[in-house]
Order: structure tokens, then C-alpha cells, then sequence
């Protein structure tokens, strides 16, 4: 079975979608419609705008789902996703590829969360840490023994073997670097990210977006997702539209995600998107697969 997958914020780059802009009518089409829905000229920022401007939230999370979307509306005819999942983010482009959302209803509810979680990172000034090579249950301790002493700090994104992501308050962070560092881990170190996503501190976003989410005609899927909340495969879309709603808060289950994509069938995977991230980390879950990119 093809698996196609799709990545979160990160992935941005200056120039991105400009030669599908320029070479795909149809392209060109659905990037003015978003310039037209987002309200300001997210294109020209996307195909000329420095690394600065191209990591506002407000821009990030629209270019990255956008540069998605477009290019597997792009390569419909080759693209015949069996099941689907995104990293983070990349959720919003999955549930466009298997049909669950529309594009437009997909990209404002895209716009509201990465406004909604900017919102959250000036209440709460936080931060994540990537921690490499340290059993998942020693980090996942070390979290809820700091949590406990009065820090928030929780286990973000299991991204694959070996490299777990961390997310909380700066001090808890922090403590947790140091501590897993002393308790044997390869490395940790802080990111340069706005804030403490998938983590307790994303309430006021989850929030905030579940109106908009509640709103939206969620439509029968062609295919299932793997959704990072649950690491299932999810065809009901009132179970997909709570998952997602639950997915700001909740930790990006991405290594189990693959490893129960494998599991039901998947023989390939295709990273539909900026960056070739996903492919690396599905080739690490199982050095095996076949893992490539559009």
C-alpha cells in the first residue's frame, strides 16, 4: 500500500512553490485564491522573502500547508494516497489529500491555529529541546518528576528512534536538559522555536481553534489518516475532527505512527512537500522501507 506523508513547520524555505507558480496554471490559481482568503500576499513572501519574515507563525504554518497541497493537487494524476498522515502541521495537508477537508476550509483553520499558537507563546513564554539517543521512559520520568516539582515540561514529538522532542515552560526546559544529559543522553539541545507546542502551555490555541474546527464540514475520507494523537488509522471524520482538536496539546506520535502504517500494509512512503525530514525519519523507523519525495 502507498503511504503518503507530509511534514510540519520547519520545512520552509525561500522560493518555495515559486516554480510550481510559474510552470501550473491550476497552481497559480490556488495560490492567489490563499492570498486572497489569508488576506495579505503570502506568494510573495514564500517565493522572495528572507528566512526572517518567512518564520512568522502567520506565514509558516499557511506556507508550508500550502506548498503541500499545491503540489499534490498538482500530481493528482500520480498521486493515489491508501493512507495518509502528517507531522504536526502537516495533518491539515493529509486530511486535504484524502478529501476529509476541503482546501479553502482547510487553509483558514490552518491561518487560525498558527495565530491562535502565536497567541499562546506571548502568554506563556516557553520553549522545546530535542533529546537524542535516551530511552523514551527515562525522558518521559525525568519530564513528569520536573511537571511535579512545580515546571511544566512533557515529551513533545516521539520523531523516531534515538530523537524525542521535549516542550515547556523555559525553566523546565531547561532543568530537563541538564538532567537528561547527566542521566546519559547523546545530546539536548534547545530549539529555536516560538514556543512549547504539543505540550499543556497550547491550551489557550486548542482553545480557540476547537470553535473553528467544531464549525467545519469535516467530509468521508477516500482514505484513512494516521492521525498523531492516536497513531490509527481514523476513516470517521467526527473521530478525525476531535483528534485533531485534541492535537495541539497532545504529543506528535510519529515513530508509532509509521511503525502501525507498516504494520496494516504500507510497502512505500512518499513525503508530499517541502524538505525530505519525514523520508529520513521513516527510514530510521525501519531502515528497510522504501521512502522517497515528490
Amino acid at each position: 500500500m502507498k503511504a503518503y506523508v507530509f511534514p510540519g513547520q520547519g520545512s520552509q524555505f525561500t522560493g518555495m512553490g515559486k516554480d510550481l507558480y510559474d510552470n501550473h496554471e491550476s497552481a497559480k490559481q490556488m495560490f492567489e485564491k490563499a492570498n486572497d482568503i489569508l488576506g495579505f500576499r503570502i506568494t510573495d513572501i514564500m517565493f522572495a522573502g528572507t528566512e526572517e519574515e518567512l518564520k512568522q507563525t502567520k506565514v509558516t504554518q499557511p506556507a508550508i500547508f500550502l506548498h503541500s497541497v499545491i503540489l499534490a493537487a498538482v500530481k493528482q494524476d500520480v498521486l493515489h494516497p491508501e493512507m495518509v498522515a502528517g507531522h504536526s502541521l502537516g495533518e491539515f495537508s493529509a486530511l486535504v489529500a484524502n478529501k476529509t477537508l476541503l482546501f479553502e476550509d482547510a487553509l483558514l483553520l490552518v491561518s487560525k491555529r498558527a495565530l491562535a499558537m502565536q497567541k499562546a507563546c506571548e502568554i506563556n513564554p516557553s520553549t522545546m529541546a530535542a533529546i537524542l539517543n535516551l530511552d523514551e521512559k527515562i525522558i518521559e520520568t525525568i519530564c513528569a518528576e520536573i511537571t511535579q516539582a512545580g515546571e511544566v515540561v512533557v515529551a513533545a514529538n516521539y520523531n523516531c528512534p534515538g530523537q524525542l522532542v521535549i516542550s515547556g515552560s523555559i525553566a523546565g526546559v531547561n532543568t530537563a536538559c541538564e538532567r537528561m544529559k547527566a542521566a546519559g543522553a547523546k545530546r539536548a539541545l534547545v530549539l529555536p522555536v516560538g514556543g512549547a507546542f504539543h505540550s499543556p502551555l497550547m491550551e489557550p490555541a486548542r482553545i480557540e481553534l476547537q470553535a473553528a474546527i467544531q464549525a467545519t464540514v469535516f467530509h468521508q475520507p477516500i482514505c484513512p489518516v494516521y492521525q498523531n494523537v492516536t497513531a490509527s488509522a481514523v476513516s470517521n471524520p467526527a473521530e478525525i475532527k476531535n483528534n485533531l482538536n485534541l492535537q495541539l496539546t497532545a504529543p506528535v506520535k510519529w515513530t508509532q505512527t509509521i511503525q502501525q502504517m507498516i504494520a496494516d500494509g504500507a510497502t512505500s512512503f512518499t513525503e508530499v512537500g517541502p524538505g525530505k525530514v519525514l523520508q529520513g525519519l521513516v527510514k530510521k523507523v525501519n531502515p528497510a522501507m522504501e521512502a522517497g519525495s515528490i
